[in-house]
Parts: C-alpha cells; sequence; structure tokens
C-alpha cells in the first residue's frame, strides 16, 4: 500500500475544504515528497489546461506518482455535476469527466474519482442512477482504452442521495457490468454510513471493485485524532491483499501542511507495524 496527499492545482478558483499542503503546485509536490508521501492525487477543474510536461518533471525530480485524478473540484468550485438539471451543465460535466480520464492516462494515474461530481437525483432517482449508469458506461469504455479506472464514491446521506453504502454501490457496478468502474472507499463516510470499519473493505474487495482509498477520520480530521480504528482497516486492508493507494482527503486543519504531515506520520507508523 501506497500513502498519498490531496492537493489542487492552481486553477481551481477556490480552496477545497478537502484538499492540503499550501503554496505553488511546485511547492505542494516537493513539500509531500519532504513528508514521506509515495504520491499526490490532483484535484483540477480544468484539466486539458494544465501543463503536462512540468507537472511530469516536477513528479520525476521528487519521486512522486499520481495516486488519482480526483473529480472533488468539479462540484464545489466549478459546479458542474454528471447529472444536473441543466442540460448543458451535464454535457460540460462529461466532457470535463474525459478530460480527467485522458490527464490520468497522460501522467500515469490508474484512477479518476466520482465522488459529490456526481450529482443528486434530478426528480425521479431510480431514473437518475438509470442516467448515471449510462453516463458512466460510456466513460468506462473510455477509460478501460486509456489504461485507467473510474472508482465511484459512496458518500454519506448528507452530502448525497445517491449510493451512501458500499453494498449500494456494489449493487449499481453489478447492473453496470463495466469491468473499469469500481468503488472508492473512503473512512470518513464508512464512519457515517456503515456498521463496521473493515467490512465494507471486504465486501468492495471480494467484489473485485475496491479500486482506491480515501483517509479522514471520523471529525475529518487527520487518522488518528478522531475514532475510527486505523489499524482495524490497515490490518483488514494488508490480508485482503489491497495493494492500492491510501490517499489523504480530510479537513487541511490546524493547517493544510501539519494535516499532511500528521496523516503520512500516523499511517506510517500503523503500517511499519503490519505482520
Amino acid at each position: 500500500m501506497k500513502l498519498a496527499l490531496t492537493i489542487q492545482t492552481a486553477e481551481v478558483p477556490v480552496p477545497v475544504p478537502v484538499a492540503l499542503l499550501s503554496g505553488t503546485l511546485d511547492e505542494k509536490i516537493a513539500k509531500a515528497a519532504r513528508m514521506g508521501a509515495d504520491g499526490v492525487e490532483l484535484i483540477t477543474t480544468l484539466p486539458a489546461s494544465l501543463d503536462l510536461d512540468a507537472i511530469k518533471a516536477l513528479l520525476e525530480t521528487n519521486r512522486l506518482q499520481v495516486a488519482a485524478v480526483a473529480s472533488g473540484g468539479m462540484a464545489f468550485a466549478a459546479k458542474l455535476t454528471l447529472l444536473n438539471a441543466d442540460p448543458q451543465v451535464a454535457s460540460t460535466a462529461r466532457l470535463r469527466l474525459d478530460e480527467l480520464i485522458d490527464l490520468a492516462a497522460v501522467l500515469g494515474a490508474p484512477v479518476v474519482t466520482v465522488g459529490s461530481f456526481r450529482g443528486r437525483s434530478v426528480g425521479d432517482r431510480d431514473r437518475s442512477l438509470a442516467e448515471l449508469m449510462q453516463v458512466l458506461r460510456r466513460a468506462g469504455d473510455h477509460a478501460g482504452a486509456c489504461g485507467v479506472v473510474i472508482a465511484l464514491e459512496p458518500l454519506n446521506r448528507f452530502e448525497g442521495d445517491l449510493l451512501n453504502t458500499v453494498a449500494q454501490g456494489l449493487d449499481f457496478l453489478k447492473n453496470l457490468d463495466q469491468p473499469a468502474v469500481g468503488l472508492l472507499v473512503d473512512t470518513f463516510h464508512v464512519n457515517i454510513e456503515e456498521s463496521s470499519w473493515t467490512e465494507p473493505f471486504r465486501q468492495a474487495m471480494a467484489a473485485g471493485k475496491l479500486f482506491h482509498v480515501h483517509l479522514g477520520d471520523n471529525n475529518r480530521l487527520p487518522p488518528g485524532h478522531g475514532l475510527i480504528d486505523f489499524n482495524a482497516i490497515l490490518g483488514t486492508l494488508d490480508e485482503i491483499g489491497y495493494q492500492g493507494w491510501l490517499s489523504a482527503e480530510l479537513l487541511p486543519k490546524p493547517d493544510p501542511d501539519t494535516a499532511g504531515q500528521q496523516t503520512i506520520d500516523h499511517m506510517t507508523s500503523l503500517m511499519r507495524a503490519l505482520p
């Protein structure tokens, strides 16, 4: 398992509440490396505008990988969702999803995340799920052709009304029948919606759909500053053979840099204690 910190790129118009590290993109990537991260998860709202050669050079210089390309800024900062009552907004969002996939392919990121970016139901919930299925089936074809996967994130009931639990997500994926689309399991959302710290990860892994993991304690602070049993979660992930990324997506408190360092320090200490 590898550790990543979620950071936003310069064109994102406002600070995203779960992005870490301060400074320019160059400074953020250098800080992540110094803190002991293996990679970064990139939040971007205009992926086609990024200087990819410069980003690749930064990553190479700092010996970091891109753990995932995140869509977390799309709904919050760009006001774009895949499901939207305005057809033009929905169309733009779907084009941006393709651009996120293309960006991931170029940067060697294995995963594109879809959380709040999917939007809420527009009118009838079942019709909205059917529309989301259509969107992700097409996007999954594009991702698969690019050697990338899409990780759909079950969100807690306060942040989303479609797919709140891992079980709901797996039922949706079974009907979707798209190999390039799986799940992102976030410990913060697990804390609110699930009845076990560990079983959601087992369920997703048993289905072959555990594509990505987000870290955040029950209060969305760095791991170790709340109630979640990260030792149990890590032990389960190790036991089931998860070899993917653990990416910190949490509140930048007490400040963006300290939150990043605290996450890396705590998770590294737990990982070193694994059998």
